[in-house]
């Protein structure tokens, strides 16, 4: 007999090693680990896609349900086609909205004080210096103080005035010059006032005056003569039938030169306050109209 390599040999008749069957049958009973492996993997895949498959059936489950709960919630059917909608005139347009409204109001609009001194005909309120300029001093800015004078009315317009003014104040029919005049210290201030039938002739005289001629200074009640034959300075204005007019200078004779600021200050006061005068008595007769007076 003769021996191989590499292990031992088959002996003839084929009889075989005794312990080959209890190792056969020990192989034989082993779980094949891959295979369950596997199948389990195949288990839990088919389980998550049914998962989702019913989770996805559901959602659109609810879906339905909420439409069809928010369709019903509003009186359809889910039956309704759109041979169902509503008609046009269902349907409310914007024009269809309804605009805020206000009671309506009993008060007329106010009158224009300006109306009432802008004719003879609507300003018929008594009227004097007095009146148009009362009382015994008139109070400015800063407590700026000027006292009142002498006061002078006529019919003869043209008597109370020099140079041209005299033939324009005729020309255009002047019914009546005012005058009153306001000092302080050694300054005074003669204001006259022309009245006409019409805003337009008060109006075209403060156009057509030539800057030149002026009022006469009135003198008395504390106030010496001035202007007479001294520089002074000299303003027009209009407004509705009034032509207004001032004259300022020194009482002591001194001629007006453009470094005398307050006296171009206390005539340009005397302007303001015979505007607002002449004002005010327009607003007092626009409202005595208004309540019927």
């Amino acid at each position: 007999m003769s021996f191989g390599q590499g292990g031992s040999q088959w002996s003839p008749g084929g009889s075989h090693n005794p312990w080959d069957n209890q190792r056969n049958s020990t192989s034989n009973q082993t779980p094949d680990w891959a295979s369950l492996a596997e199948r389990s993997e195949i288990r839990n895949r088919r389980r998550r896609l049914l998962m989702i498959v019913g989770g996805a059936l559901a959602t659109v489950g609810i879906g339905v349900a909420v439409a069809v709960a928010v369709v019903n919630d509003n009186g359809t059917t889910t039956a309704n086609g759109p041979n169902e909608l509503p008609t046009t005139a269902d349907i409310p347009s914007a024009s269809a909205k309804a605009d805020p409204s206000f009671a309506p109001t009993s008060a007329p609009p106010p009158l224009d004080p300006k109306e009432f001194i802008s004719s003879s005909g609507k300003d018929k309120a008594p009227i004097s210096p007095d009146i148009l300029f009362p009382g015994a001093q008139l109070t400015k800015r800063d407590n700026v103080v000027y006292r009142k004078g002498a006061t002078a009315s006529t019919t003869n317009c043209a008597s109370a005035v020099q140079g041209s003014l005299g033939k324009l104040l005729t020309s255009n029919d002047c019914t009546r010059f005012m005058r009153v005049t306001y000092y302080r210290d050694k300054i005074a201030v003669t204001v006259g006032v022309a009245l006409f039938d019409t805003e337009a002739k008060a109006t075209k005289v403060k156009a057509d005056w030539d800057k030149k001629s002026t009022l006469i200074s009135l003198s008395g009640d504390g106030v010496p003569a001035f202007c007479r034959t001294t520089v002074c300075r000299t303003t027009a204005n209009s407004y509705g039938r009034y032509a207004h007019f001032t004259l300022s200078g020194f009482t002591d004779g001194k001629d007006v030169t453009e470094k005398d600021k307050a006296v171009f200050a206390a005539g340009d006061d005397l302007s303001r306050s015979t505007f607002n005068q002449i004002h005010r008595r327009g607003e007092t007769q626009a409202a005595a109209a208004a309540s019927g007076q």
